[in-house]
């Protein structure tokens, strides 16, 4: 079998749960209630984007609040809609997960959403899912940065070389093709452009940790995935 990968880095929103939804109804709700518009196509475009980035833009479209204000507004919407009705699970990603623990292979989520989030998402999970958290809060730069799985290989203990990040949106393999991971995308509000540097897959349905092996062993080799 070829060699597993060190670690597997997970995004979270659109990745492993679809909660954009969430995310886009809270936009909504924040910029109509200071007379505003904003429309699905504006706000799927703030997908993988840092938090502070996406409170500037709701700024820019008259919400009268500080970013931090924005943020803990929209983070409290996505939380609730979380606690009321369970994590919206992509498909695959809890299977994959369950593999990869069974497997041994070390795990990190890596998000853009604030760490109170982010851990309300790994305690409504009904496994011990990752080891370590690696939060928007956590991090001075946001993704396409590559900070945070920097951070994440790091305190891992290992090579980010070594690592398969897998990802949903732009910013996000753009972040961990800059920390020097092999990236997996799963489109799915944005497109994907398959450029030969990161591996397409439609879904994560069927995908097991082989898979995973063999995305790395072609980063790792330099061939077209």
């Amino acid at each position: 079998m070829t060699a597993l990968p060190a670690a597997v880095l997970w995004d979270m929103d659109g990745t492993i749960i679809d909660t954009e939804p969430f995310w886009v109804d809270a936009e909504t709700d924040l910029i109509t209630s200071f007379g505003g518009t904003w429309s699905f196509d504006e706000a799927i475009q703030l997908a993988g984007q840092g938090l502070w980035h996406s409170a500037r833009v709701l700024q820019s479209r008259g919400v009268k609040l500080t970013e931090m204000e924005i943020i803990d507004s929209l983070t409290a919407t996505v939380a609730e809609r979380i606690r009321s009705g369970g994590l919206p699970w992509r498909p695959g990603a809890r299977e994959l997960l369950l593999e990869l623990r069974a497997a041994d292979v070390r795990t990190a989520l890596v998000t853009m959403s604030i760490g109170t989030l982010a851990h309300l998402v790994v305690d409504a999970i009904d496994f011990d899912a990752f080891d370590y958290v690696v939060a928007g809060d956590d991090v001075e730069h946001s993704k396409p940065h590559p900070a945070a799985y920097l951070r994440a290989a790091e305190l891992l203990g290992v090579a980010p070389s070594d690592c398969v990040a897998i990802e949903d949106s732009p910013p996000g393999v753009a972040s961990a093709l800059a920390a020097g991971a092999a990236a997996i995308g799963v489109p799915l509000n944005l497109p994907l452009i398959d450029d030969g540097t990161f591996a397409v897959w439609p879904t994560l349905s069927g995908r097991g940790v082989e898979d995973l092996a063999q995305v790395l062993a072609a980063s790792q080799s330099g061939a077209r995935r």
